[in-house]
């Protein structure tokens, strides 16, 4: 069921611009690991990517609370089968290979999210990297989960990064990021399961009703805070990953085609609803 999007004449109506057909084939990935550092905060980064010609743009993952790059493999893998260089950095202090665990410290992890966007795009133009020459460094988004979403809505409000086209915010909310959506429109799909024990849905709804620009939210019913809707092999993985995999296929490469696709993959197995105002 596809609940009816209610017009506000304060959202900023803008439909991303057809720059080329997203790929149809799916990719073998490829992985591999950054030691990158900003200001002596580590950021180790793992980078999934398409094994296969093309420029591809990028998308910055950030995990929740005590978790790891790797806790999200395979959302992230089907995002890089399908076209994207996923860049997903472990924080310093809020991983859960923290030595110095502090959850006060996701206010700064906007800024290492920046950091390392700027750092793989920086490959692209790297002689001899396995990635010269591979990345559409126009074409960025920006994905988190539970205080990674967080991070992500952060890099939106109080921490814009301009190179951002699009926003993916997984079980999230504007807590310490605030609702002051900023800087040129970008489009944004929020995910959400309405039974989250840890970020209540109501919040999360609350961030995405406050975007002034093209939007989405996928609500799963029964869904939590991320057991259900990140594991794979279960329903409500399978639209999750459909779902965003073709939302960052209509915002990063702007294919017009691909729109219909949201919808017919957020209406899978009927475990999800979407409020539609892309």
């Amino acid at each position: 069921m596809f609940r009816t999007p209610v017009p506000s004449p304060s959202v900023v109506s803008v439909v991303p611009q057809p720059k080329v057909t997203a790929p149809a084939r799916a990719f073998e990935v490829a992985v591999r690991d950054l030691a990158l550092s900003r200001d002596g905060r580590a950021l180790p980064t793992t980078v999934y990517y398409p094994q296969g010609a093309g420029r591809f743009p990028v998308v910055l993952f950030s995990h929740g609370l005590g978790g790891s790059p790797a806790d999200y493999a395979p959302l992230l893998r089907r995002w890089a089968a399908a076209g994207f260089v996923v860049a997903a950095p472990a924080y310093p202090h809020t991983s859960g290979d923290s030595d110095d665990y502090d959850v006060l410290d996701v206010v700064n992890q906007p800024a290492d999210a920046s950091y390392v966007i700027g750092k793989v795009l920086e490959l692209d133009g790297r002689t001899g990297d396995r990635l010269f020459r591979r990345i559409a460094t126009d074409r960025v988004a920006a994905a988190g989960h539970s205080a990674g979403g967080i991070t992500t809505v952060g890099m939106f409000t109080l921490a814009r990064d301009p190179r951002l086209d699009a926003g993916v915010v997984l079980s999230g909310n504007a807590l310490g990021a605030g609702t002051g959506f900023r800087g040129t429109p970008a489009p944004m799909l929020f995910v959400h399961g309405e039974r989250d024990e840890t970020v209540s849905y109501a919040s999360g709804k609350a961030a995405y009703d406050a975007v002034p620009w093209p939007k989405a939210l996928l609500s799963f019913p029964e869904g939590d805070h991320g057991t259900t809707l990140l594991r794979d092999g279960g329903a409500s993985f399978r639209v999750l990953a459909a779902t965003t995999t073709e939302f960052l296929r209509f915002t990063l490469y702007g294919d017009p085609a691909v729109k219909p696709r949201i919808t017919a993959a957020a209406a899978r197995d009927d475990v999800a609803t979407l409020d539609d105002r892309l």
